[in-house]
């Protein structure tokens, strides 16, 4: 069986694991978790693969939110979003200083190597009021850093003034990225 065959097989799961789910569940459809966990009619999904399948068709639609296109499909499935879709699971450093490079692996088995395209950007937590680092993976998409790999780059973090402030970063490709400002 060749690739378009497990991709076949896989949509028929997917669709058999949608036609599964009871018509109360319906109104759900599908959503994201702030912990990157993906359910569908309230439910988890039990199989990774599934969750790999459907996020490599998720993408942003016109009106900002969320939505999948799946190839036997004509119109796009929403998708509710906690946070953003994905999450920084691992981080693996080479090199130092201005030569390091940061990759990360998202819990969806993507990597993704901190640079100009896939920067490290801070966003404000209403609910703590501090920064929150994001990861920006392609297409639009983001991955939330999980607290063990936004504590091992804090461990690697480095002063440095952008924009005349004194700040904790961390250089990956050439690049200087903001972790922080300090007091």
């Amino acid at each position: 069986m060749g690739w378009s065959g497990s991709v076949v097989s896989v949509s028929d799961e997917v669709r058999a694991a949608v036609t599964a789910v009871p018509a109360s569940a319906m109104g759900e459809g599908l959503r994201i978790d702030r912990r990157g966990t993906w359910f569908f009619g309230g439910e988890p999904f039990a199989r990774k693969e599934l969750v790999c399948l459907l996020s490599s068709r998720l993408r942003r639609s016109d009106s900002g939110g969320y939505e999948v296109l799946l190839p036997t499909e004509s119109h796009p499935s929403p998708v509710i979003v906690e946070d953003v879709p994905f999450l920084a699971v691992e981080v693996f450093k080479s090199g130092s200083g201005r030569d390091q490079v940061l990759t990360f692996r998202t819990n969806i088995d993507q990597i993704v190597t901190l640079d100009a395209e896939h920067p490290l950007y801070l966003s404000g937590e209403t609910d703590l009021d501090e920064p929150v680092p994001y990861l920006g993976v392609g297409n639009g998409l983001s991955a939330r850093l999980s607290r063990p790999v936004y504590y091992e780059l804090a461990a690697l973090g480095e002063f440095g003034h952008v924009d005349g402030k004194e700040v904790i970063g961390l250089w990956s490709s050439g690049r200087f990225f903001v972790l922080g400002t300090t007091v």
